[in-house]
């Protein structure tokens, strides 16, 4: 099974669409987007395949040094062959990576990540090694 990463983002009554999906862009690259509507709310759902849609993500993990911290986020949200993880949307507007515990912890909302794979802790390798003074142990390939 390819990487498939279903990113998906409430749009706020007061907020402006384009600015989501530019939220979305500075940390992911999807091949499509949509708006859905889902129990009375707006989501913006970007799709993306294969681990290119995650090279944005990739180079803010190491920009900003917060390997660690993404690994132990990645690894808890495990779930069979996904892995669920979630960033704070008003950092991702400006560029940053930074990761919540789920949807209702970051205050203006929250990037909800579903990456689904053959071999999630391979690809959280390559997305988040493990480090010894911030500096990945091993540097691993694209798991696709």
């Amino acid at each position: 099974m390819p990487i498939k990463v279903v990113v998906e983002v409430d749009i706020r009554p007061t907020e402006n669409p384009n600015k989501v999906r530019k939220a979305v862009s500075k940390v992911f690259v999807p091949v499509k987007y949509s708006i859905i509507k889902k129990r009375n709310k707006r989501i913006l759902r970007a799709e993306g395949y294969g681990s290119s849609s995650l090279l944005r993500l990739y180079n803010l993990l190491r920009e900003e040094r917060i390997l660690d911290a993404a690994r132990r986020y990645m690894l808890a949200g495990i779930q069979d062959n996904k892995i669920i993880f979630y960033l704070h949307k008003q950092a991702a507007f400006m560029g940053v990576a930074s990761f919540c515990d789920d949807e209702i912890s970051s205050p203006l909302g929250s990037i909800k990540f579903e990456v689904e794979c053959d071999d999630p802790k391979a690809l959280i390798n390559w997305l988040a090694p493990r480090t010894i003074n911030g500096i990945p142990v091993k540097e691993y390939p694209p798991p696709d």
